[in-house]
C-alpha cells in the first residue's frame, strides 16, 4: 500500500475528482474546484491509485505550517469508495507531514474515530432524509414549527426562488460579522464558486419576502451526492418573528420529498440551532474532528 504526500502541483485533478464522485462517503466541499476557490492552499494525501484522498488545507504565519478548516467547508478528512477502517485512518493521519504543526481541522461522517494520539473529538451535523412522501415528513416536524408556518403563511409572505446572491450576502453578512472570523475574501470566493456550482445545476437559492416584499429568509443550497447542503443563511431579524426561515425550509422539503436526498444542515454544536434542525425530524449525523497542537512551546500559548 502506498500512501503519499502530493503537493497541490502534483495532484490530478480528474482522478482527484472521480474518486470523490464515487467515494461512499463523498461530499461536495472535497472537489477539487470547491477547494480551490475556499481554501487558501490545500496539498493531499493519497493512497495508490488515488483509491482513497485526504485533502489538507493549510496556512503558515511566522513561518508555520499550520491545517485550518476553510469557511463553507463542513466536513472534509478521508474519502474513498471502500469503507474506511481506524486502521486506514490512523495511517493517513500518521502520514501528514510533521511541517504542519498544529492542526484545527473537521472530519467527515466516515471518519469519526476516536484516536486520542490526535486530539480526535466528535462534532453534530443534522441531516433530514427526505424519501418519505410530503405528508410523512411534515407529520415529524415538531408543534411549534407548523404553527410558524402556519404563521408566515396567514401574513403573506411568499417564496421565490433564485434571487440575487448579493441580497442574501448582504443579510449574511449582518447576521454573522459579530460571531464569525468570515472575510470579505471569503464571501468573494463563494460568490466564485457559486457560479460554478449554479453552471453546473448544483446550485440554487430560496427567498421568502414579507407583503411589502421585505426580504425575511433566505439561503443558498448546493448539491452533490443525494445530499442538499443547507449551506448559507441570510435572515432578516424581522422574519424571526414571523416564522420566515420556518416556512422556506418547508418549501424546499414539500419540494423534494419522496426523492433520494439527505437535507443536510451542515450543524450544530450549537444547542438552539440543533434544537431548531431536529424539530424538522433531521436526526443527528456525527462525524469526526481533530484539535492538535505541536507548536514549538514559544509559540503553543497563541492556540490554546
Amino acid at each position: 500500500m502506498a500512501l503519499q504526500y502530493v503537493p497541490y502541483r502534483q495532484i490530478d485533478k480528474q482522478k482527484w475528482n472521480d474518486c470523490i464522485e464515487h467515494a461512499a462517503n463523498g461530499l461536495i466541499y472535497a472537489y477539487s474546484f470547491y477547494l480551490d476557490e475556499m481554501a487558501d492552499n490545500w496539498d493531499a494525501l493519497i493512497l495508490n491509485d488515488y483509491e482513497a484522498v485526504m485533502p489538507l488545507t493549510w496556512r503558515k504565519k511566522y513561518n508555520i505550517h499550520y491545517l485550518y478548516q476553510p469557511h463553507f467547508c463542513a466536513s472534509l478528512g478521508i474519502f474513498s469508495s471502500r469503507i474506511i477502517s481506524l486502521e486506514l485512518a490512523t495511517q493517513f493521519l500518521q502520514s501528514v507531514p510533521a511541517k504542519f504543526k498544529y492542526w484545527d481541522i473537521s472530519l467527515n461522517h466516515a471518519n469519526n474515530f476516536q484516536l486520542p494520539e490526535f486530539g480526535t473529538f466528535t462534532r453534530k451535523n443534522y441531516v433530514l432524509n427526505l424519501e418519505r412522501s410530503y405528508a410523512e415528513l411534515f407529520d415529524a416536524f415538531n408543534t411549534n414549527i407548523k404553527r410558524n408556518i402556519k404563521k408566515a403563511e396567514e401574513l403573506g409572505c411568499t417564496t421565490e426562488k433564485n434571487i440575487p446572491l448579493t441580497d442574501i450576502l448582504v443579510l449574511s453578512k449582518e447576521i454573522l460579522q459579530s460571531v464569525s472570523d468570515i472575510e470579505e475574501e471569503d464571501y468573494n470566493n463563494f460568490s466564485e464558486l457559486y457560479k460554478i456550482l449554479a453552471d453546473k445545476g448544483k446550485a440554487l437559492n430560496y427567498a421568502v419576502y414579507s407583503v411589502k416584499k421585505e426580504l425575511l429568509a433566505s439561503c443558498v443550497f448546493f448539491f452533490s451526492h443525494n445530499r442538499a447542503y443547507y449551506i448559507l443563511v441570510g435572515n432578516h431579524p424581522n422574519g424571526k418573528t414571523v416564522g420566515a426561515s420556518h416556512l422556506l425550509i418547508n418549501t424546499f422539503i414539500k419540494e423534494y420529498a419522496g426523492k433520494k436526498m439527505l437535507l443536510d444542515f451542515e450543524g450544530s454544536d450549537i444547542r438552539n440551532l440543533a434544537f431548531f434542525y431536529s424539530s424538522f425530524g433531521a436526526v443527528e449525523e456525527p462525524y469526526g474532528a481533530i484539535k492538535l497542537n505541536r507548536l514549538p512551546q514559544l509559540f503553543r500559548w497563541l492556540k490554546n
